[in-house]
């Protein structure tokens, strides 16, 4: 699950979000859980191609920060700051190595990044890493691959994906994702740490308050496509949330 996949993909990356499951499923759901930013600073991590970190600048964030270990990413970021700024920094670096900042946030996101922990002791540094860096109080919100997703369920493909198991980790499943991108998808591999690996290491660095909150489908969505559309999706959904306090 090294750097290496991410640099590949550069600014394609972006086409994940007009898929249908992220474009009515995740970033509205994700975007609902995190609610008002307004006069809130904001860590990114794993932030990608800065996709929310643009967005919740321009819900009022005051400051936002995005951080990806990937430098193609970092460069596909800035060159959209560059191209519409609104005053989002980015910085290349890693999680579970994060030197300490000279501030503080009132907010962290972390949309597919605990995830990518191999192991339990990289997991909980990276959460420490988290908690050190958000004021007493602030908030990290977590997107990732549904911890107990069960792989025999119905295909993913007219949702804009597809997901399949590819071995194990000593935190939960890998997981082998491929986006269904037009002219050329786009295949990820990360994992799906067991639930009780994210509360223990989220706990063990001084989160609490630790609460899984499921992905629910936009009322946009329902009327682009329908209810039923949603029904596999929505029995069994491949992603997750969850929310805690520092």
């Amino acid at each position: 699950m090294s750097v290496q996949q991410y640099d590949e993909i550069g600014e394609a990356f972006e086409g994940f979000k007009s898929l249908p499951l992220m474009r009515y499923g995740e970033v509205p759901s994700f975007l609902g859980m995190v609610g008002d930013v307004s006069g809130k600073s904001v860590l990114d991590l794993a932030c990608g191609t800065g996709f929310y970190s643009r967005e919740l600048k321009r819900r009022g964030a005051t400051d936002v920060l995005g951080v990806d270990i990937s430098v193609e990413m970092i460069a596909a970021a800035r060159a959209s700051e560059h191209s519409d700024p609104l005053g989002v920094r980015y910085e290349v670096g890693d999680v579970a190595e994060l030197e300490p900042a000279d501030r503080t946030f009132d907010i962290a996101l972390g949309v597919q990044c605990l995830n990518y922990a191999e192991d339990m002791a990289t997991m909980e540094r990276m959460c420490r890493n988290i908690h050190r860096s958000l004021a007493p109080g602030g908030e990290f919100f977590v997107l990732a691959q549904k911890p107990d997703y069960r792989f025999d369920c119905e295909s993913l493909d007219k949702y804009g994906f597809r997901c399949e198991p590819a071995g194990e980790t000593e935190t939960g499943t890998k997981v082998r994702v491929t986006a269904l991108l037009d002219p050329q998808p786009i295949t990820i591999v990360s994992s799906a740490p067991r639930r009780e690996v994210y509360e223990e290491c989220l706990g063990a660095s001084g989160f609490k308050e630790v609460e899984w909150v499921p992905l629910r489908v936009s009322d946009a969505g329902i009327r682009e496509y329908g209810e039923d559309f949603w029904a596999d999706v929505l029995a069994h959904p491949p992603l997750e949330m969850l929310r805690c306090r520092a």
